[in-house]
């Protein structure tokens, strides 16, 4: 670890927000920083609320400020940040109402359509007044059910404009995911998709309308929405007590200059759902201030984004990354959205994208980076992508051989920013900045204003070893509550019954030297042979290196009152799993991670279970393999996936 594999250039430093950020504080404060993100970053940790207050105004968030930096409460998640502060989170979306382009849609067949940031507005208030009309009034729930399109983005800010509380389930979900989720929190409103497409096959979305609206009576009006470029599917079914609308019709309605309501800082904002795997998804609510301004923070001092940026993300809108790519919309900066296949027809199509919409930040999965890896032949620099400054890597840790290869394939000078955060925060705990180098493996450094640290099971800091991922101290993008959830019983027990009044996120981590982090996968899916705590990422990070091998996974398996670990791995085309590549795997594993990581079992499947965002689920691997109950199977993209993890034969000897 710790080889330096790009460093940023003192112009790039210069002309960087976090530069004027750095210069901004200096003067406030009376401190010089000397151009040190650990200046920067201590300081930021020590005087937290201070911190906050001054990026308010650094970055111009629109409202009014309270005359308070900080209120004080015994519990952890009652600490209030900048409290009596009012502001529209749709207002501060809306922060350009020009003929620039502020919203770009492109489907995976290649239809492209793009909305200029007055037709944004435009259509933003006509759906504004069209919930105002039927009687949506603020802490409302309004609930869509759509793929990534502009009109997801306009119904997303027309809600927050109103003070309604905003909760979305990409099309992925079935019937019953969807109706599992919305369920919970009761929404007046639906928005649907009458289609959606998938590496090239066409689903039809309304057919699922009938069981949603029969098990949520609450949904008393639905606009459906045409797929972008795609013909009109009409709904054969009537409905009673439900009003139905069609998007194109609500587009005729008069627009009226927007009258934005200031809303409390800690107005509720969107309901998220955790991904579900181990019970019924957990409704999670987010405020409105405090999403707005961590993002900001993300966006401007850790991604550097700026005005006329155009920012991708790889995601769909069930996944907490849509939240913050729609947000960047708050910096002035363009958003490009992509629905379908991130390989459909072509490996490299988002790269295709990226270089035709001259993509500023290009934010992918760290499974999308491993495909692009194991691609014949290699991309080689393939795409100049003369406008690319930023690459961001979610969803997983992003392995050694990955990180190499963003460098020795896609692009020389960028900025490779690992992120990870979670739902929980619908935000980042840790990610990068454009101070200090990026090193092989590692995430850079915790964001601004965050005591992130990695503890051992007693409590006590670790440096180089592994360890749980907490925060020690409030910061404003903690949610607000559970929905349903009396006395806040399920919101304690997620976040603060390890340590005390710590929140602990539940990931696997480790702290180097330098500052660098290392996530080493989900605590819960941390394997324990002889009593001793491995990551799963050590394993993985090896298992990437074979060609042979398409992708992996990796659990523990209850054996003979111990655990041992099983891996299960998807071959490549035309390779066969052989005793000298078992031999070569285990070497390898026992070379660079320990032999303690060697698994016990290899074993070739076709599938792996995922989520609907695309991690690979162990617990659910785990709990088959065990013969335990899988709580949540709607969670999964894949389910079927798991039933060859039954009854095999080699797990039994």
């Amino acid at each position: 670890m710790g080889k330096k594999l790009w460093q940023p250039s003192p112009i790039e430093k210069k002309n960087s927000n976090l530069f004027d950020f750095e210069n901004y504080i200096s003067k406030k404060v009376n401190k010089k920083f000397n151009k040190n993100f650990k200046n920067i970053l201590n300081w930021s940790i020590k005087n937290s609320p201070e911190f906050w207050s001054r990026f308010w105004d650094f970055s111009k968030i629109i409202g009014t400020k309270g005359k308070k930096n900080f209120k004080k409460s015994k519990i952890f998640y009652k600490n209030l940040f900048l409290p009596g502060s009012k502001l529209n989170f749709g207002e501060n979306l809306l922060s350009k109402n020009n003929q620039e382009k502020a919203v770009t849609f492109i489907s995976e067949n290649g239809y492209r359509e793009e909305r200029s940031w007055k037709q944004l507005n435009f259509n933003t208030s006509k759906i504004l007044k069209f919930l105002k009309k039927i009687n949506i009034k603020k802490g409302d729930r309004v609930a869509a059910y759509m793929p990534n399109t502009i009109e997801a983005v306009e119904a997303f800010i027309a809600t927050t404009s109103l003070g309604c509380i905003w909760s979305s389930c990409s099309p992925d979900f079935g019937s019953k995911g969807v109706i599992e989720r919305f369920s919970q929190i009761n929404p007046k409103v639906l928005f649907i998709a009458d289609q959606y497409f998938y590496n090239g096959k066409k689903i039809e979305v309304l057919k699922r309308l009938s069981a949603i609206l029969k098990s949520i009576p609450s949904i008393k009006s639905v606009v459906i929405i045409n797929y972008p470029g795609k013909k009109f599917i009409k709904s054969k079914n009537k409905f009673k007590k439900v009003n139905l609308f069609k998007w194109n019709k609500l587009m005729e309605i008069n627009d009226e200059r927007i009258n934005f309501k200031k809303f409390d800082f800690e107005t509720e904002l969107v309901i998220l759902y955790s991904s579900g795997t181990t019970g019924k998804p957990k409704c999670i609510c987010h405020k409105s201030g405090g999403v707005l301004i961590q993002h900001k923070k993300e966006h401007q001092l850790h991604c550097n984004i700026k005005e006329n940026d155009n920012v991708f993300y790889f995601t769909t809108c069930g996944w907490m990354m849509w939240n913050w790519l729609v947000s960047s919309l708050a910096s002035k900066a363009s958003i490009v959205l992509f629905d379908g296949s991130p390989m459909f027809k072509s490996p490299d199509l988002l790269l295709k994208i990226a270089q035709r919409e001259k993509i500023t930040l290009f934010g992918i999965s760290a499974k999308y980076v491993d495909a692009l890896r194991k691609l014949k032949p290699k991309l080689n620099y393939k795409f100049k992508l003369n406008n690319l400054r930023t690459i961001c890597s979610t969803g997983s840790p992003l392995s050694n051989e990955s990180f190499k290869y963003v460098y020795k394939h896609i692009k020389k000078n960028v900025h490779l920013s690992s992120i990870s955060g979670g739902t929980d925060i619908v935000s980042c705990f840790v990610l990068g900045n454009l101070y200090q180098p990026v090193n092989i493996g590692e995430i850079q450094n915790k964001g601004l204003a965050l005591d992130v640290d990695v503890l051992s099971d007693k409590g006590k800091s670790l440096k180089n070893i592994k360890g749980e991922l907490v925060c020690k101290n409030p910061f404003p993008s903690m949610p607000l509550k559970f929905w349903n959830d009396k006395n806040d019983l399920k919101f304690r027990n997620a976040y603060f019954n390890r340590f005390k009044n710590i929140w602990h996120h539940g990931d696997y981590a480790e702290i180097k030297n330098n500052g660098g982090y290392i996530i080493h996968g989900r605590s819960d899916t941390t394997l324990n042979p002889g009593g001793v705590r491995l990551g799963t990422a050590e394993i993985y990070s090896e298992v990437e290196k074979f060609k042979e091998i398409k992708e992996s996974i990796v659990v523990g398996q209850s054996w003979d009152n111990d655990v041992r670990i099983v891996l299960f791995i998807v071959m490549s085309k035309n390779y066969s799993l052989t005793r000298e590549l078992i031999n070569k795997i285990k070497l390898q594993i026992k070379k660079n991670a320990s032999p303690r990581h060697v698994p016990s079992k290899i074993i070739v499947v076709k599938d792996i279970p995922r989520t609907k965002s695309g991690k690979i689920v162990e617990l659910a691997v785990k709990n088959k393999i065990d013969g335990s109950e899988i709580k949540n199977i709607e969670a999964l993209a894949n389910p079927e996936a798991l039933e060859q993890y039954r009854n095999i034969k080699e797990l039994d000897i």
